[in-house]
């Protein structure tokens, strides 16, 4: 049985537009990374006020929330740059298509 998709196809991307679209993403992805280990650490007494299920939210975020983020960027990172690597590859399969399709030589033996 074939696994039924339900996100559009993603629209056809030049090679210069799939590395705009990596070069940004990867950047803000690296900020939210810094910002996650950075404003733990630097805000730590700050937040130690507040807590979660008994701990301080300092200690929390430090020892949980900070994984989880970490874990949710590689999995956002993973599953959007396949999305653009599939719509990258469409247009260069369909360029590398026309340009075979409308070659008049033929294969050497």
């Amino acid at each position: 049985m074939d696994k039924v998709d339900s996100a559009p196809p993603p629209a056809p991307l030049t090679r210069k537009q799939h590395w705009q679209k990596t070069r940004a993403m990867t950047g803000w992805l690296l900020l939210l990374w810094l910002m996650t280990g950075f404003c733990v650490a630097f805000f730590a007494r700050e937040l130690t006020g507040l807590s979660v299920f008994g701990w301080p939210l300092s200690f929390y975020l430090a020892a949980q929330g900070a994984s989880l983020v970490y874990l949710a960027i590689l999995a956002f990172y993973a599953w959007r740059m396949r999305r653009l690597d599939l719509a990258a590859s469409s247009a260069n399969g369909s360029a590398n298509a026309s340009a075979t399709s409308s070659s008049t030589t033929e294969p050497r033996p």
